[in-house]
């Protein structure tokens, strides 16, 4: 819990139980999360604590947002250095239409884009659907 608590901090954040109990949660997942799977795994926890603690996380660059088409926005945890900038740290998002789950794919980073003058982008979200390696395998092992 020590790497935590120092790795919130050195973030600005300060390491609450909820704060330590979500990032450790979050460490654990292969794959984005949404809000509602949180509250899921923290019966007992308010649903507002929850948002917040993932809001703080954003914002400190902690977590990044995905909205991947299914209506629910998942959060997934950022790379050690990433700052979350456009151009340097936003990469691809693979969601499965079969298991429904979000996959960053942060080896595959979203190119630099041309804009027309006076435009400036904020933010990328580039995500790609199809069938993931596990149910693709799972498809080929039926047959």
């Amino acid at each position: 819990m020590e790497d935590i608590v120092k790795k919130l901090e050195e973030k600005g954040v300060k390491p609450t139980a909820m704060r330590l109990l979500t990032y450790k949660h979050l460490s654990k997942m292969e794959v984005a999360i949404s809000l509602g799977e949180l509250e899921k795994h923290f019966k007992s926890s308010e649903r507002s604590t929850l948002f917040r603690t993932m809001k703080t996380f954003e914002e400190n660059k902690l977590v990044h947002a995905i909205e991947d088409g299914t209506g629910f926005v998942k959060y997934a945890l950022c790379d050690e250095d990433c700052q979350c900038e456009v151009g340097n740290d936003l990469h691809l998002h693979f969601h499965c239409n079969k298991c429904d789950e979000t996959i960053c794919l942060t080896d595959h980073k979203i190119p630099q884009i041309n804009l027309p003058q006076g435009f400036k982008a904020e933010n990328i979200n580039l995500i790609v659907q199809g069938i993931c390696v596990k149910c693709g395998n799972e498809s080929a092992d039926s047959r």
